[in-house]
């Protein structure tokens, strides 16, 4: 009978140590998973939706910690020396819907790339610099010729844009 008893401590010791090491892997505080969009961790949620800026968007986890509602953003690159501001504006984008959508504003959201995590601060001042960006957005969908505004051939090649852009880089 102890044998039995030790083999179940030893498994179970097993299984918190991997499950442990798996969080760690996909950049997930601590806390319960309430959100995922990824097919890794079972059916893909639908999206968080804000109808008023018609704003949608599926953050990568949801992670509930001491009541906080945490957002994290998986990337599959290495991380630069400072997070992509494009980067950091979809993380924004995601803490304003769970604000707006569960209630709760999250105090920050997480930024996991390859090799290093960003805590990023969802403070008053991102949530305003966010919601200028929204309206400068619905300025030039309503606009008849917008600029490029950059000169990345490779963001150009990815743009859903580009069959119709006459400004195509390549």
């Amino acid at each position: 009978m102890p044998y039995i008893s030790l083999t179940l401590l030893l498994i179970a010791i097993f299984l918190f140590w991997q499950s442990n090491r798996q969080r760690r892997k996909t950049g997930l505080p601590g806390g319960r998973v309430i959100y995922t969009d990824t097919s890794q961790w079972g059916r893909v949620e639908k999206p968080l939706y804000d109808a008023s800026m018609r704003l949608t968007g599926k953050p990568d986890y949801l992670v509930e910690r001491n009541g906080k509602i945490i957002p994290v953003e998986v990337k599959s690159s290495n991380a630069p020396d400072a997070p992509y501001d494009s980067h950091i504006y979809q993380l924004a984008s995601y803490c304003y819907l769970v604000h707006k959508t569960m209630g709760k504003r999250p105090p920050y959201g997480i930024i996991h790339y390859r090799n290093r995590d960003f805590a990023v601060d969802y403070t008053a001042t991102l949530e305003s610099a966010l919601l200028d960006i929204l309206a400068e957005m619905r300025r030039d969908e309503r606009r008849k010729n917008v600029a490029c505004s950059h000169e990345s051939a490779a963001r150009c090649r990815g743009c859903g844009y580009r069959e119709i852009c006459e400004q195509k880089i390549v």
